[in-house]
């Protein structure tokens, strides 16, 4: 009988022992990447497929070796970089270029600008690509509204109205899209079937809504806000807010990873937020990570679990980017 108890008691430890460790990540300093030339910054994103990290920076966008960790390359030529999405069933990227109005296609592959597509809506900041309708959406955070690119012919299709001021939008890949509205504190649900919103789920007492990530499996919506400095954690099929929990001050990007069930919230004051997810609905702090002041945007890194936050140093006297500091700062699971 004791035998039989040892080795269910071993049984349960091996299975407890992925949990025990996720639960117990900490989050360290792995590394810096310097990158090229000055001006200002914002989003940052992975391309999976060819294992590529793309960092929005002034009029061009820098290109990262994930596994190197060297700059590959540089697409320039734009007038204010913003955002970058995959279209990987064509080869496709695409940058949204807010002073220039337009959406810049890229060859995932080679890197090599394909077209620059103009818009009819001011304002062109986040985008992302639907794979259900096979579109990119650009987010147009002075219009209020969100073009719709092919990535066929490499044409503007339609436009969507918001009803507000949007940020950050996700995709969940069955024909909706979850966008932030930053003066409403409220989230659109848009179909990408008729192309139009269909719910607006308000997110009180969320205010000033930035950053929004998915829970694919559990259908949760993160969204990080700023004027409350919380992240509200939202029921994305009823709309309903969860629970709302502290953050630090000036966040932008939020991210999830689906296998350590960790929620990244990078703060503009030199913090990133992790919060482990215990369940669907429920959730706890686990550790406010030191980064550095307004490393506010990050991308995740799903198949190692690093984080990759961009940033430029600040002179301490007149409160103005250094030239030549820009980089990306990297850190790791312990």
């Amino acid at each position: 009988m004791k035998k039989v108890f040892l080795c269910l008691a071993g049984v349960l430890l091996l299975t407890a022992a992925p949990l025990l460790m996720h639960a117990q990540t900490k989050y360290v300093f792995d590394k810096k990447i310097d990158l090229p030339g000055d001006g200002g910054y914002d989003y940052l994103s992975i391309d999976k497929v060819n294992n590529h990290l793309f960092v929005s920076h002034g009029t061009a966008v820098n290109v990262v070796d994930l596994a190197t960790g060297a700059v590959i390359g540089t697409i320039d030529g734009m007038q204010g970089t913003h955002g970058i999405a995959y279209a990987t069933k064509h080869n496709l990227g695409f940058i949204s270029d807010g002073r220039g109005q337009a959406t810049v296609a890229f060859d995932l592959k080679t890197l090599k600008k394909v077209a620059t597509i103009p818009l009819t809506n001011k304002g062109p900041d986040a985008i992302l690509y639907d794979p259900y309708s096979d579109k990119i959406f650009v987010i147009n955070g002075s219009s209020n509204s969100a073009s719709i690119v092919d990535p066929v012919t490499l044409k503007q299709v339609g436009t969507i109205d918001l009803g507000g001021a949007p940020e950050f939008a996700v995709a969940d890949g069955k024909g909706k899209i979850y966008n932030n509205l930053e003066d409403k504190n409220s989230l659109n649900v848009i179909d990408t079937k008729t192309m139009k919103v269909v719910a607006n789920y308000p997110l009180a007492p969320c205010g000033g809504p930035t950053g929004i990530a998915l829970d694919e499996k559990n259908q949760r919506l993160f969204s990080v806000c700023r004027e409350n400095k919380g992240v509200t954690v939202v029921d994305a099929v009823s709309g309903k807010v969860i629970v709302t929990l502290p953050i630090g001050a000036g966040v932008d990007a939020v991210a999830y990873d689906p296998e350590t069930k960790l929620v990244f919230c990078s703060n503009g004051d030199a913090t990133t937020t992790i919060i482990k997810q215990e369940s669907a609905d429920k959730y706890s702090v686990t550790q406010t990570l030191a980064t550095q002041v307004r490393a506010k945007t990050l991308a995740l890194d799903t198949k190692t679990h690093k984080i990759y936050l961009s940033v430029v140093d600040m002179d301490p006297t007149t409160k103005k980017p250094m030239p030549g500091t820009f980089k990306v700062l990297v850190y790791k699971p312990e």
